[in-house]
């Protein structure tokens, strides 16, 4: 854009915006969210056995997830997610966290080394406080 001085000289606007600042800024916050989303990724480290199809839809962060790892630990997911909840006070905790939620839905992820009769348990007292329960499954690759 050009206009004219009351000298009668023409000078041109600076109509180019830097862009240097808006691309430091945008290479900074690459970097945090590059090394932050590693770190959010919460939940208990499990290898889920591998079916065709994926057995489990989407969960809801109100969702119950009960992991059980290979040693058969069992952690409920909220707030002290990390920490492991006793066995035997597994049913009482299971009801209360239903009352709580609309949703009866109970996803269970157990690991594929853990022994069958610690899965069969959680899934049993999950079934008798009245969840609907979905067992969380890797899908394989098609070929």
């Amino acid at each position: 854009m050009a206009f004219t001085t009351r000298n009668g000289r023409t000078q041109t606007a600076l109509a180019e915006i830097n862009v240097t600042p808006l691309v430091d800024v945008m290479l900074v916050l690459l970097v945090i969210f590059m090394v932050t989303a590693p770190i959010l990724q919460t939940g208990i480290q499990v290898n889920l056995p591998k079916t065709r199809e994926a057995t489990a839809r989407e969960a809801t962060p109100e969702s119950l997830i009960i992991t059980v790892d290979q040693e058969g630990s069992v952690y409920l997911s909220g707030a002290d997610e990390r920490r492991p909840v006793n066995i035997n006070d597994l049913p009482k905790l299971i009801e209360t966290r239903l009352a709580r939620s609309q949703d009866r839905r109970v996803y269970l992820r157990g690991d594929g080394e853990t022994p069958y009769r610690v899965i069969a348990y959680v899934l049993d007292q999950a079934k008798r406080a009245g969840a609907n329960v979905s067992l969380v499954t890797e899908p394989t690759l098609k070929r």
